[in-house]
């Protein structure tokens, strides 16, 4: 064989060689990729929970009394309405959507509920009877508040943030105006029958917190296992694919909404009995603690992905936080939502930084 042949074949072993380590490195590297987004995808999922885990133990060392059922059942019990309101606002973020009335929503809602309940109790109405009649108004208020705010964010093709910022406002104004600046407070009468709704339990289990588990399996299933769910999710990924895939995305969004109304009323219906009024500051607050329940969870704040079950570890991580805070005095009572919205913001950074990857 002569020396060019040689030299000829040296080189194409050397280039299939060069091929071939080109190859195994790029495969390498795939296989790398996808190794980590395995990883990033487990954290996403298992990571509300984690934490969960975490709060409790760190929890149980810093504090004596943290595991005792007293202390377990209240901050379960209290997470209930947050965990309640999280479930509606689930299916409207992964819409594509946001709802920033709800605190102020569940303040006219329950001054609502407070004076037509009196107002049948001074009419000589039976109490049970103007207690349900009662919390039958407050959800229908809370559908039809629902469903404005849909109306306005999709026929009226205003941004979500400010329709809801909007009827925010209206609604601290409406509680302003009809308790004329001061608080609507339940007759004594009508609030020791209505006290059993909040503090009464059923097999050891604060009635709360089974209203929190159905609401929480319904919105599960229907979220992950409906039809609707997947159309929330296909309107949240991409509303222009998702209509020239047949999807009613305007009606989708609305019937998000008025499930987030029906989600702040039943919340309000447990909560009117705890405190037995209502006032401009009722409610104060909510919403920024549903959102941050909803984000923490792992609900994408674009839209597209959300899981009901993460909204409420979401819930309940930030009152585990706020509980330990007040049993640890680390910092004044006052700066929670400054906690809160600490971690929404860390939340929202760890989801930009997962979506530029």
């Amino acid at each position: 064989m002569s020396a060019e042949k040689r030299r000829e074949g040296g080189e194409e072993v050397a280039g299939d060689a060069r091929d071939l380590a080109t190859t195994l490195d790029t495969s390498t590297q795939t296989e790398k990729q996808q190794t980590f987004k395995a990883l990033a995808k487990w954290l996403r999922n298992s990571g509300p929970l984690l934490a969960l885990v975490f709060l409790v133990i760190l929890g149980a060392i810093l504090s004596d009394t943290f595991l005792t059922v007293g202390n377990i059942t209240n901050v379960v019990t209290r997470s209930a309405f947050i965990g309640i309101i999280s479930v509606g606002a689930t299916f409207v973020i992964v819409t594509g959507q946001i709802d920033l009335s709800v605190g102020a929503m569940a303040a006219f809602i329950a001054s609502l509920m407070i004076m037509m309940i009196n107002q049948l109790a001074a009419l000589g109405w039976n109490l049970s009877s103007a207690i349900f009649l009662g919390m039958l108004a407050g959800v229908v208020v809370g559908v039809v508040s629902g469903l404005v705010n849909g109306l306005l964010a999709t026929v009226g093709r205003i941004d979500s943030f400010i329709v809801t910022l909007g009827t925010m406002g209206i609604f601290r104004a409406l509680v302003t105006f009809l308790s004329n600046g001061g608080t609507l407070v339940l007759d004594t009468k009508v609030r020791e029958a209505y006290r059993p709704v909040f503090y009464d339990s059923w097999f050891n289990v604060p009635i709360p917190v089974w209203v929190l588990a159905i609401v929480v399996a319904i919105g599960a299933i229907t979220l992950t296992r409906t039809r609707f769910g997947r159309y929330c999710r296909a309107v949240g990924s991409n509303a222009e694919v998702a209509h020239y895939s047949a999807i009613r995305v305007n009606q989708i969004r609305v019937v998000a909404f008025v499930v987030q109304g029906f989600c702040v009323a039943l919340a309000t219906c447990l909560y009117v009995p705890r405190l037995g009024s209502a006032s401009f500051s009722t409610g104060l607050g909510w919403e920024l603690e549903a959102i941050t329940a909803v984000v923490v969870g792992g609900t994408a704040l674009r839209g597209g992905t959300g899981r009901v079950g993460g909204s409420i570890v979401g819930a309940l991580i930030l009152s585990l936080i706020g509980n330990l805070l007040n049993l640890q005095n680390l910092i004044s009572v006052y700066l929670n939502g400054a906690v809160q919205g600490v971690i929404i913001l860390a939340a929202a950074l760890l989801q930009r930084s997962s979506k530029s990857r």
